[in-house]
């Protein structure tokens, strides 16, 4: 029988290695831009076309490489970093496995020109899909000029998984931004189609902060310092007043090599305990420096996984060195008297979970709501004969109630003709005023502007405010943006608003789904919109809050649920416009909310999973007056 093991060929070898090394456009920036660090680069200068697929060059004025090492460079397991397996545990460099040109020239077309200061002529060197092309000296400055050209050229199943340019783009500015904040001491460039994004001199960190982020964030940086004999942290963190809803910008380096470590992000959090509000997550950029033998950074080709032989310790000390922080720069809130702290925000899960909040499985079927691809609902109407009863089945917790009279109010009645729309606090209540007829009063009553307490067939409801609107809203946006119905209310002043370039291009992704929500706006220079209309909802003087906070809830749902956009957009914006219903309703306002509620699809449940409403039975009542 013939054998039928053998050898793969070199260019199928590599290009095998390169689905882990090279993923997309950004894959290759970094590595290319690691390698100029390793160069001892000054200056680097990235050029970027179509978000790399067209163009990836890679300038800087390093060290370059002769001619023979050039050639070698593109060879698999060829490194200048490592010699022995010892020099595994005392990394230094940010790369060392030899694999990252060989990867790339893979799957696409590639040349290079470098030169060394010692030499009089550099080197070009050309090469496609693993072919070997050809190799001649050529006047060249000091350094290396990477060109990639035509990314997946040759892998066209690559190329079509490929995201919109907007898309990619932003993981190449998420690239280009670590490896600049990790060496503020260097001059970086980027280039976007023949536009400049980014023009970053070299100085000190905190500069290299503002150049990146914006100029908000002079006034909100704090000096983070602690030594030890571990392990040395040093950086900044954000001021608690400048939290953000979801991750935002957060970023630990170890030994200049950027990781992503959730253990570690749990020590910045708890540091913060109780100084931000629940949900929000402080701004940090943090550098620890080890001895490299205690770590262990060969888990991962990308290099972002890291191990430390003692984690414990070192999340001690961040925390430490972040509450030391804190207080001696004051940032500790002062308590305010004047709010009611017994009403404060009351939320299910804890802070640092990032578990849903899981369904009851005693709950009837039409309290739970439905499993669906990726997500936790299920779409906004339903013609399922479960969705059509989910009205009737709500409607039989009132059974009874009709020879109740409270205050001189008429019965619980859900029966309608039409359906209602959203109360005062979403739409002008004038709109409401024919609808106003069919609606019969509820026993119901507000709490402290926060919840809602309702007269129920075996005892009573409880209903959480915000959380109610937030389904509401979620139903009708999401019904705009599957609809393409939005209404637009045109703003006489126009608003501007300026982003990060990360964001920007965040923005530019999702731009024709926000629109369908309401929201009208046009670029307005760079990395910067003008808002020219708005949603109905969003009140004036608040634009500018309500479409920032959109993007970063859309943020955090991205990195936590990976939701398609139109779901992930109408559960964001439902987030953020619910947090301003918290205040006074009127009785009208009341008995709207309640219609409303129950004629959505899961009246029980926010789009994200958490409980809206809780039902105390008569014995449960009787159980805390004996309680007592």
């Amino acid at each position: 029988m013939l054998d039928i093991i053998h050898l793969l060929p070199d260019s199928i070898a590599n290009q095998i290695a390169a689905g882990e090394v090279v993923q997309r456009p950004s894959s290759v920036v970094k590595e290319l831009l690691e390698n100029s660090i390793d160069a001892r680069a000054n200056t680097v200068q990235l050029i970027v076309k179509d978000a790399g697929r067209t163009l990836i060059q890679v300038i800087d004025d390093g060290i370059g490489m002769s001619a023979s090492d050039a050639r070698m460079s593109f060879e698999r397991h060829a490194t200048s970093k490592i010699r022995t397996a010892d020099d595994l545990f005392a990394i230094r460099t940010m790369g060392f496995r030899g694999e990252a040109l060989a990867s790339i020239a893979a799957v696409a077309q590639v040349e290079l020109r470098t030169r060394r200061l010692v030499d009089e002529v550099g080197t070009m060197i050309r090469i496609e899909g693993s072919e070997f092309k050809s190799q001649e000296s050529v006047s060249c400055p000091k350094g290396t000029n990477f060109q990639v050209k035509n990314l997946f050229f040759n892998v066209p199943a690559r190329r079509n998984f490929l995201k919109s340019n907007p898309v990619e783009m932003k993981h190449v500015l998420d690239e280009f931004q670590r490896v600049a904040l990790a060496h503020p001491e260097v001059t970086f460039t980027l280039y976007h189609n023949d536009v400049e994004v980014y023009n970053l001199p070299s100085g000190k960190l905190s500069r290299r902060i503002v150049d990146i982020f914006g100029k908000n964030y002079r006034e909100q940086l704090a000096t983070c310092e602690e030594e030890t004999p571990f392990v040395n942290v040093e950086g900044y963190v954000g001021k608690p007043e400048s939290a953000k809803k979801g991750r935002g910008e957060q970023f630990f380096f170890v030994n200049k090599r950027f990781i992503k470590h959730n253990y570690l992000h749990h020590a910045v959090l708890s540091a913060f305990e109780a100084t931000i509000p629940e949900g929000s997550s402080p701004f940090y950029v943090l550098f620890l420096e080890i001895d490299p033998s205690h770590i262990d950074i060969n888990i991962h080709p990308t290099k972002t996984e890291i191990k430390f032989d003692d984690e414990r310790a070192v999340y001690a000390i961040i925390r430490s060195a972040v509450r030391r922080a804190i207080g001696v720069y004051n940032l500790t809130p002062t308590i305010d008297f004047e709010s009611d702290i017994n009403f404060g925000n009351i939320t299910s899960t804890s802070r640092f979970s990032d578990i849903p909040t899981p369904i009851n499985p005693a709950l009837s079927d039409f309290e739970k709501p439905r499993q669906g691809s990726g997500s936790s609902l299920p779409p906004v109407k339903d013609d399922s004969p479960r969705e059509k009863s989910n009205s009737e089945n709500w409607r039989k917790l009132f059974d009874g109630l009709d020879s109740f009279k409270v205050n001189n109010q008429t019965n619980f009645d859900f029966q309608q003709e039409a359906p209602i729309t959203l109360g005062s606090k979403a739409n002008d209540i004038t709109d409401e005023s024919k609808h106003l007829a069919e609606v019969k009063d509820i026993s119901a009553i507000q709490i402290q502007n926060r919840f809602i307490v309702a007269q129920a067939k075996n005892g009573l409801m409880l209903i959480d405010q915000r959380a109610a609107y937030e389904r509401i809203l979620y139903e009708k946006y999401h019904n705009s943006l599957k609809n393409k119905t939005p209404f637009t209310q045109q703003l006489l002043f126009p608003k501007t608003l300026d982003f990060s370039a990360a964001d920007f291009q965040l923005v530019l992704e999702i731009q024709d789904t926000i629109r369908a929500l309401g929201f009208s706006f046009e670029e307005f220079g760079q990395n910067t919109i003008k808002i020219t209309g708005v949603p109905p909802e969003v009140q004036e003087e608040n634009e500018k809050e309500v479409f920032e906070g959109l993007v970063q809830q859309f943020k955090t749902n991205q990195r936590d649920l990976h939701l398609d956009i139109v779901e992930n957009v109408a559960r964001s914006f439902s987030k953020k416009s619910s947090a301003k219903y918290i205040g006074e309703l009127s009785k009208i306002e009341i008995n709207l909310l309640i219609h409303q509620l129950f004629e959505t699809a899961v009246p029980g449940y926010t789009p994200n999973g958490e409980p809206i409403m809780t039902i105390l039975s008569l014995d449960s009542l009787a159980d805390l007056i004996n309680k007592k």
